[in-house]
């Protein structure tokens, strides 16, 4: 997800509290286990801020394996959530919400651009879109948002385990998608698991550092940005 990150005074500490306590609640109900059986849609979403005060949001379905797209939709709307460190999903998921709700087609699996259950209070976006929509999802994030790992080898196909320093759990994996390319980072959302995961994202690229569901996502979202503007 691309997030606008305002300057400001501290967060509200009634409301980081508030915040903490949703997400200790979706924690407690996120589940990690294989699809029960091979995906026929594909979906994949991600969040852009055209502006401060407002939020778009786009889904994509393909489908798989030859991830033809079927469908596109967005949903635009006034930003509601101020910005909070380690809350942004709370930013996103009520729009991401409404743009999965007009699909026609829906997917059997969700990717999502950011992080599943690779975060602090291991609830990033894709685990608490999974939850809210009691969907499979998954996140394939540009950037490490928390745990530890070892540079995989320059060739795409290369992965290493992304690590909890402190408990020393599995969080995710790291994939070089692409030769010579920055790294994603892949994790479970809800109602999926690691090798799921990782193995949808690697029978999604087409050549791009970005699998097809959010690379296409992105592409739809500065295209629809025109119709916003």
């Amino acid at each position: 997800m691309a997030y606008f990150r305002p300057p400001g005074p501290p967060p509200d500490p009634a409301l980081v509290r508030s915040l903490t306590a949703q997400q200790h609640d979706m924690r407690q109900r996120v589940r990690a286990e294989p699809l029960a059986q091979e995906p026929r849609l594909i979906g994949g979403c991600d969040s852009s801020f055209p502006t401060p005060e407002t939020i778009l949001s786009v889904f994509v379905v393909l489908k798989f394996p030859s991830l033809e797209l079927v469908e596109k939709v967005y949903s635009y709307a006034p930003v509601t959530m101020p910005y909070v460190p380690g809350f942004l999903s709370f930013r996103e998921a009520d729009n991401v919400v409404q743009a999965f709700a007009k699909l026609e087609n829906q997917p059997d699996v969700i990717m999502v651009d950011g992080h599943g259950i690779a975060h602090p209070r291991r609830v990033g976006i894709a685990a608490h879109l999974g939850v809210l929509l009691d969907v499979p999802t998954f996140g394939v994030a540009k950037q490490k948002l928390t745990g530890s790992f070892t540079e995989p080898g320059p060739e795409k196909g290369n992965i290493t385990p992304l690590i909890d320093a402190k408990t020393g759990e599995l969080i995710g994996q790291v994939i070089r998608s692409k030769d010579k390319v920055l790294p994603l980072f892949v994790s479970p959302g809800h109602r999926c698991d690691q090798a799921t995961a990782t193995r949808l994202t690697l029978a999604c690229l087409r050549g791009y550092k970005l699998p097809e569901p959010t690379r296409l996502a992105d592409y739809w979202a500065e295209e629809f940005k025109k119709e916003v503007r």
